[in-house]
């Protein structure tokens, strides 16, 4: 699978829920974070050993996460790293043993640009993962989630995002949730409104 999709749009948190749904008793998260500090020619080793260790079980799952960014791609020039590229691209290609089965999940944000590197190419599946989009999106997830607001405090929100147009991903609206629930004062609600005004563009 690619999943494609805008920053903080839960990504990232969307391929480690899909890989941990798979119950496959090998999971490898592979981020640019993981390998901080290391050599392209380490980076390289790491991405092998990886997928080395996942062919040697009968079913794997290796996520990788935010390509764009393991790949050290700069719009300027551009430049990236091509050894990590072509390692990327032999990877992905390479069939597991014969009766092992290998899954693997790759995020990005940049469609053209890994379509244009040829890494699209070695995925059966894109999955586009959109922003939310209207005030009903958020108060679905305000629903979700257990005494974020009180019953007062909803029956408010409610009236103020029926009709609302936002755009926001996911992980930006639970970090202003999360602002929300710490505070305690009644002014809270409000404040939570003229955020996602700021951030989202609530119009």
């Amino acid at each position: 699978f690619f999943m494609l999709g805008p920053p903080n749009s839960g990504k990232t948190a969307l391929a480690a829920h899909t890989a941990l749904l798979s119950k496959f008793p090998y999971l490898k998260f592979c981020t640019a974070q993981t390998m901080l500090g290391f050599s392209e020619l380490a980076k390289c080793q790491q991405l092998k050993k990886i997928f080395e260790d996942a062919h040697k079980s009968t079913l794997s799952c290796v996520v990788v996460d935010e390509l764009e960014t393991l790949l050290e791609y700069a719009p300027v020039g551009p430049r990236y790293s091509n050894n990590v590229l072509q390692t990327l691209k032999l990877l992905f290609k390479r069939p597991p043993p014969k009766g092992r089965k290998l899954f693997i999940i790759a995020t990005t944000a940049y469609r053209d640009i890994l379509d244009q590197l040829g890494l699209l190419a070695s995925f059966s599946k894109v999955i586009h993962i959109a922003n939310m989009s209207s005030g009903q999106h958020i108060l679905h997830v305000l629903n979700e989630m257990d005494h974020c607001f009180n019953n007062d405090e909803m029956r408010y929100l409610e009236k103020k995002l029926h009709d609302k147009k936002v755009c926001i991903g996911i992980k930006a609206l639970l970090d202003l949730i999360e602002v929300a629930r710490q505070a305690e004062d009644k002014s809270r609600v409000g404040r939570f409104i003229s955020q996602l005004e700021e951030v989202a563009g609530m119009i």
